[in-house]
């Protein structure tokens, strides 16, 4: 017999093709609760016939938190515990259970594995926790985008973690996100102390192109007092270096990566990023330290900001082909072997092992 009442909502607009995933995903609840936002598709219709509690709302203009808000105000008040998803995400099977063992009457919310998305070979791009299972009183969503859970309770906010559930994302790419810039200065107005969003304003700046507000706005972020998370920072810092590289500022691009390196001397990140402007200006020397530097780090972080990129095949490829400028053909060769063992069907790889090991043949002096 189940110990709580569970139960899922959600917000929905045009999700038709995900409907019966996602309901088979969450049917392990109680109850399923849906918000429509104006769905033209047959989102609502498939929804009601997979047994789901449809609702309608407008949110006009858009922002995320109010519609989230929305969404939980139908969940009953006797629920014991609210999990909100999107539609185009799923649960793996048999999360109700690892749910139900995890949380205790003083729980107030429980953190669990998220997979933001998948490469095409179905390796995931970045698997970090997540946090939008929670008590059903005492909580409200606040900021306009990248909205978080807001507690309220005189009880202490005590979180639960099982990173055995695991809830993955497989976002739907033919959607736009062009409201996504509007809705960060609107968070940036009503919260311009909130460094989270700051920071992803600055991001998303950079996206756009829009290369001076973004380095003001990293900037600022960087001085917010609240902004103390050094992973974070050190993001902001190798964003403000793509900034301006992208202006053809080339020194100060290569200033603000050692900043971030210094700040972050844990993360892959820096090192691969620098190694790539390194590569860029043929400066084989640069190339070699950063990679024989990131590469001593072996632990990944497992937060939002842990690129999948640094824990793939580009430092070892980028480690070989430096190594071949600099007449290091052994290493060369080493370097190469490891590229193509993380990406074993590039042929651009293959070729460098096969061009490495001619120049070795060739008894090409090692230095």
């Amino acid at each position: 017999m189940s110990k709580y009442k569970v139960c899922v909502y959600a917000i929905s607009k045009n999700e038709e093709k995900f409907v019966d995933k996602w309901v088979d995903s969450m049917q392990e609840a109680d109850l399923i609760i849906v918000a429509d936002t104006g769905s033209k598709d047959n989102t609502v219709e498939k929804l009601k016939q997979r047994g789901v509690q449809v609702e309608q709302i407008t949110v006009d203009p858009w922002r995320f938190d109010l519609a989230r808000n929305l969404s939980m105000d139908f969940v009953p008040g006797d629920t014991d515990i609210c999990v909100c998803t999107d539609l185009d995400e799923v649960f793996d099977a048999g999360w109700r259970e690892k749910l139900e063992n995890a949380w205790s009457p003083e729980t107030t919310r429980l953190r669990y594995s998220y997979t933001y998305g998948f490469h095409p070979d179905g390796t995931p791009i970045v698997t970090y926790l997540y946090e939008k299972i929670h008590r059903r009183n005492d909580f409200r969503w606040i900021y306009p985008v990248h909205e978080i859970l807001e507690y309220s309770g005189s009880d202490p906010d005590i979180y639960a973690t099982e990173a055995s559930i695991h809830l993955k994302h497989y976002p739907d790419h033919t959607k736009s996100r062009s409201n996504y810039l509007n809705l960060l200065e609107l968070s940036a107005k009503e919260f311009p102390l909130y460094d989270r969003n700051i920071h992803y304003l600055g991001r998303e700046y950079l996206y756009h192109q829009k290369y001076d507000e973004a380095i003001q706005t990293l900037t600022n972020h960087l001085s917010l007092p609240t902004a103390t998370w050094a992973d974070e920072r050190c993001a902001s810092m190798r964003y403000i270096a793509r900034c301006y590289w992208a202006k053809g500022r080339v020194q100060d691009a290569i200033n603000w990566l050692y900043r971030a390196i210094a700040e972050a001397p844990y993360l892959r990140e820096p090192f691969i990023e620098l190694a790539r402007f390194g590569y860029l200006l043929n400066n084989w020397p640069l190339v070699y330290h950063m990679v024989d530097s990131g590469l001593k780090i072996k632990k990944r972080t497992g937060t939002y900001l842990d690129e999948e990129a640094s824990w793939g095949y580009v430092l070892y490829d980028l480690g070989a082909i430096s190594c071949s400028h600099l007449g290091l053909y052994k290493q060369a060769l080493s370097y190469a072997k490891l590229a193509l063992e993380k990406k074993p069907d590039d042929e651009r790889l293959k070729n460098n092992v096969a061009i490495i090991e001619k120049q070795l043949s060739s008894d090409s002096p090692e230095c």
